[in-house]
C-alpha cells in the first residue's frame, strides 16, 4: 500500500490523532501496517500518552480489563497449576454473561506460581515463583524479563513487591521487600528497588525491621503502600498493631499514612485501590468486614466508611479474604473467597457476575489496554504470541 500523508488537507493530523486515540489497541496494532506515516504516528511517545489518557479516563471502562489469577484446589495434596485469564470490565458490569480468555503469559509453566504484583498504564508486573519478575503488556504482547534482585535472604524468607510509576522521572519502578526467617536474624528485612530506565536493582535499608507485610504494594498518588503488622522482638506472638507505610517513588522516601478511628478488637487489615483512591478493608471476623476509602490523600479526616460487607456463606475461614478491585458509578467489585461480587452500596444490591470459561478466582486485578511497551530504547523487550 502506498504511503498516505498525514498532512492531507482533507484529513488534518489533529483529526486523525483524535480519531485514532479512541480506538482499541488491537485495531491500532493492525493500523500500523497502513502506511509509514501511520506507523510513525501510532508508535510516537506523544500518541501513546494521548491514547493512554483517553483509555484510562473512559468512564464506561471500555478499554479496561480484569486479569484473573486462578489455581488448582489449594486444599489438595497435588501440586497446583496456576494460570491467568482476563475479561472485559465493561462486559462484567453491563452484561449478564462475560467470557474469560486464557492469557499466555511469560514463563507459563505447570506448577509455577504466578502473582500479579500490580498494573500501571497497561503494564503488568508478574512474579513467577516469587523471584522471577517480568513486565508485560498483554495488549501488545510484549514483555521484558527483569534481572534477578539477588536478595541475601533468598534461601530463608518471603518476598513482597510493589509496582508503580515515577512520573517525575518517567520511570517504572519495583520495590522488593525480602524478609529473613533465619532464627539468628529473625527480624532482618532487605529492601531493593528496580528501575526500568537503568534496568538494575539498588539496595535500600532504611525501614523498620519489625514490620511484617502480607500483601503486594498498592500504588496510589505516586506512592506504593503496604499494610504492616508490628512484630515485637521479645515476643513470638504477632500483636494486632497495624501500620500503613508508603514509599514515594520520586524521592524514594518512606512515609506513614494515618488510619481512621476504629474500635480496637481482633482484626486484620488489607489495602486496596478504589478508582484512584487508597482503600482498605478492616476484617473484624470471618463473617464481615468494613470498607474504608481515603477521599483526600494524606488527610486522616477524609477516611470514609463506605459500608460493611458480609462474607458469603461458602467463605469458610478468614484467610480467604475479599479484595477490593474497582469502582464504577457506585458499584464495587470484590473478591470474597473464590468468586466475584458486585455491590452497589447506594441501593444495597449484590450480584455475582457469571463468567464463562472461568470457575475459581485466587486474585483479580484491573488493567487498562495501552500501547505502552515494557522497555526504553536502550533495553528491548520480547514478543509473546
Amino acid at each position: 500500500m502506498e504511503d498516505s500523508s498525514l498532512t492531507d488537507p482533507t484529513l488534518p493530523t489533529e483529526l486523525i490523532t483524535e480519531i485514532l486515540s479512541r480506538l482499541p489497541v488491537k485495531t491500532l496494532v493492525r493500523f500500523r501496517s497502513v502506511s509509514k506515516s501511520w506507523l510513525a504516528l501510532v508508535s510516537s511517545p506523544e500518541f501513546v500518552k494521548t491514547h493512554l489518557s483517553v483509555s484510562a479516563n473512559n468512564k464506561d471502562y471500555t478499554h479496561h480489563r480484569l486479569v484473573l489469577t486462578a489455581g488448582g484446589n489449594i486444599f489438595s495434596s497435588r501440586e497446583i497449576d496456576y494460570f491467568l485469564r482476563d475479561c472485559s470490565l465493561s462486559s462484567l458490569r453491563n452484561d449478564s454473561v462475560t467470557e474469560a480468555f486464557r492469557l499466555n503469559y511469560p514463563m507459563n509453566k505447570p506448577h509455577k506460581s504466578v502473582t500479579v504484583v500490580g498494573s500501571v498504564n497497561g503494564l503488568i508486573c508478574l512474579a513467577i515463583d516469587d523471584i522471577d519478575l517480568f513486565l508485560w503488556n498483554p495488549s501488545v504482547r510484549r514483555y521484558k524479563n527483569l534481572p534477578h534482585p539477588r536478595p541475601t535472604v533468598y534461601h530463608f524468607g518471603w518476598f513482597k513487591y510493589g509496582f508503580g510509576y515515577d512520573e517525575s522521572n518517567d520511570d517504572y519502578k519495583i520495590v522488593g521487600i525480602f524478609r529473613n526467617h533465619d532464627n539468628e536474624r529473625l527480624h532482618h528485612v532487605e529492601i531493593k528497588i528496580y528501575s526500568l530506565k537503568s534496568n538494575s536493582w539498588r539496595s535500600k535499608s532504611d525501614i523498620p525491621d519489625e514490620m511484617r507485610f502480607f500483601e503486594t504494594g498498592k500504588f496510589v498518588n505516586g506512592k506504593l503502600h503496604w499494610a504492616g503488622e508490628l512484630h515485637w522482638p521479645n515476643n513470638w506472638a504477632f500483636h494486632k498493631n497495624w501500620n500503613i507505610i508508603s514509599i514515594d517513588l520520586a524521592d524514594e522516601k518512606w512515609g506513614k499514612v494515618e488510619q481512621p478511628r476504629y474500635v480496637e478488637v481482633d482484626f486484620c487489615l488489607e489495602l486496596g485501590v478504589l478508582g484512584s483512591d487508597l482503600s482498605m478493608i478492616w476484617k473484624y471476623s470471618v463473617s464481615h468486614a468494613d470498607v474504608w476509602v481515603m477521599r483526600e490523600y494524606g488527610v486522616k479526616e477524609s477516611w470514609t466508611k463506605m459500608y460493611t460487607v458480609k462474607y458469603p456463606s461458602y467463605v469458610y475461614s478468614s484467610f480467604i479474604d475479599p479484595t477490593l478491585c474497582m469502582s464504577n458509578k457506585g458499584e464495587i467489585l470484590l473478591v470474597p473467597g473464590s468468586t466475584l461480587m458486585v455491590r452497589n452500596p447506594d441501593y444495597e444490591l449484590i450480584r455475582y457476575p457469571k463468567i464463562v470459561n472461568f470457575h475459581s478466582c485466587v486474585a483479580a486485578d484491573v488493567y487498562v489496554e495501552s500501547l505502552v511497551v515494557p522497555y526504553y530504547r536502550t533495553n528491548q523487550a520480547h514478543n509473546k504470541n
